[in-house]
């Protein structure tokens, strides 16, 4: 995804086709068609994949992990697609919109599109959608829909949901008010959060929707099959009702969790998978075989602290752990699949300053990089103003293999480099690391996140008070503040909006909330008559 028109760039993302998950979206795309030979045949376009983590909600407005995402990316479409030229175009809306002359006032038309259950796709269902996004009664409300008028307000609980700048003129036409100007609406509205669900069947379900296949209808490319809930192989089958079918060449895709590297490689080379992701040793051992691939991706490793526990709440220690392990070291020797280290929010090649030319991280400099000197008199400062000569904290991870060996190697590199400090670890499947985090169970936790939409203020706006993946419960009004004139204050304003965003990074950074790892590429086999 690109952000603002008048910010050139270009970077893989992870819904770029809006095709299949895990950067099979590059390799194969909407129009893909082929297998591999011992599984099915060119004539039935089917498909075989691999996926690192476990579904763990179809419900758009209460997801948190990547494989959910990228699963709702394949079977849902909102307003805009992401096409496979990495441009926005329009999905759900019929034609561009009818934007009002102060850039507040968005016009929609829809298409004709239906329902898996044949009901039409109306813009009530975007309306419901939207209000569920910001009503504080359903428990995760998404600040990215700030940019909705009202919608601030109405997740703060001062306005009822009724108020939210969305409103249905009739069954095709929705009408979206903005708080502020906001050029980078139709990127946004490509993002998983705003993919729409039918009113009436989330309605009648209540908690359950999107708990399993049953419980949900769709209007994307594909329909789901196979998941009651809890099973980690399920199947992607074409929705012969999507109005651009037509373009939709495979006909099934069957998607197996493998949480190990090496079972997934041993998969592929018996010819029972496609496609699947790779990493560490396997890298060296194919990186010369045709069926090798390796992209960059905008998805960021990183880990985040409990601000709620005294240990992780002092702003020392946070900084002490986030320079006191080699990065470098860690994508060279661990990762091996082209992973780049990170030192700030912001990922690298993703947003360029129009008048400098410069990329955002290039202006932002170094923020948290490795330095065991630095991070040992963090680690001193911290034991002072704590009143403890040592500590023990517990690192959460999920149970795949790569997020188990980044695990252990930031285990090794802290215990060493900071002596006294003791870096226990806690794997556990996704979902269950998931609800420990969203209940505040944890001090440390390990994960990767990938934008929705390409503009630095994705990743900003996740760490204001109450934000989207906000696990740590940080809380700093200059950041809220320095965010919140990103959206309004300099909404038009390109320069000055570009310095507020990198101002608000440094505070961030600063309070090192979040321990920034590596960038990810993703390295994958791909068996060479799946063409693309």
């Amino acid at each position: 995804m690109k952000t603002m028109n008048e910010m050139k760039r270009r970077i893989v993302m992870k819904k770029t086709t809006k095709m299949l998950a895990t950067s099979l979206l590059v390799a194969v795309g909407l129009a893909a068609c082929g297998s591999n030979s011992s599984s099915s045949t060119n004539a039935a376009n089917r498909l075989t994949m691999t996926t690192f983590g476990e579904l763990t909600t179809l419900d758009s407005a209460d997801y948190d992990d990547v494989p959910s995402s990228d699963m709702m990316g394949q079977i849902f479409e909102g307003l805009y697609r992401v096409a496979a030229n990495n441009k926005v175009e329009l999905g759900m809306a019929a034609q561009e919109p009818k934007v009002s002359e102060d850039g507040l006032v968005y016009t929609f038309t829809l298409r004709d599109a239906k329902w898996s259950d044949g009901s039409a796709v109306k813009a009530q269902d975007f309306v419901f959608t939207y209000r569920k996004l910001v009503n504080p009664q359903e428990g995760h409300v998404a600040q990215s829909a700030d940019v909705f008028k009202n919608a601030k307000k109405i997740r703060s609980g001062e306005l009822p949901v009724e108020e939210l700048g969305v409103k249905a003129l009739d069954d095709k036409t929705l009408e979206i008010t903005l708080e502020n100007p906001a050029p980078y609406l139709p990127k946004l509205l490509t993002g998983s959060r705003f993919l729409p669900q039918s009113e009436a069947v989330a309605q009648k379900l209540g908690d359950q929707y999107g708990s399993n296949v049953s419980n949900v209808v769709v209007n994307g490319p594909f329909k789901l099959e196979g998941w009651t809930g809890s099973e980690l192989t399920w199947k992607l089958v074409k929705n012969a009702d999507y109005w651009d079918a037509s373009n939709v060449a495979l006909n099934e895709v069957t998607v197996n969790v493998s949480k190990e590297v090496a079972t997934s490689v041993q998969l592929f080379d018996s010819k029972q998978v496609q496609y699947t992701t790779i990493s560490d040793q396997f890298v060296d051992q194919y990186k010369s075989q045709p069926t090798f691939h390796a992209q960059p991706k905008a998805t960021m490793g990183y880990m985040s602290f409990n601000t709620l526990k005294p240990t992780t709440a002092n702003q020392h220690f946070r900084r002490a752990i986030a320079m006191a392990y080699d990065k470098q070291a860690l994508t060279n020797n661990v990762l091996k699949d082209g992973s780049i280290p990170s030192t700030g929010l912001i990922p690298k090649s993703f947003a360029t300053n129009e008048a400098t030319g410069k990329d955002f991280v290039d202006e932002s400099g170094d923020f948290l990089k490795f330095d065991v000197q630095e991070a040992q008199k963090e680690w001193e400062l911290a034991k002072k103003e704590l009143g403890v000569s040592e500590a023990t904290v517990t690192l959460l991870t999920s149970d795949t293999g790569t997020s188990k060996l980044v695990g252990e190697y930031l285990q090794a590199q802290i215990q060493k480099n900071l002596p006294g400090v003791t870096f226990k670890l806690q794997p556990v499947p996704l979902k269950n690391r998931l609800e420990l985090q969203r209940a505040s169970d944890f001090d440390i936790f390990y994960g990767t996140w990938a934008p929705d939409y390409q503009d630095p203020l994705n990743f900003l706006e996740q760490y204001i008070t109450g934000g989207g993946i906000n696990f740590a419960k940080y809380s700093n009004p200059e950041y809220d503040k320095a965010v919140d004139a990103v959206k309004s204050t300099y909404a038009t304003q390109p320069e000055n909006r570009w310095n507020q965003m990198l101002a608000a990074e440094k505070i961030i950074m600063n309070d090192a909330v979040v321990a920034p790892i590596y960038q990810a590429s993703q390295s994958y086999l791909l068996a060479e008559n799946v063409k693309g």
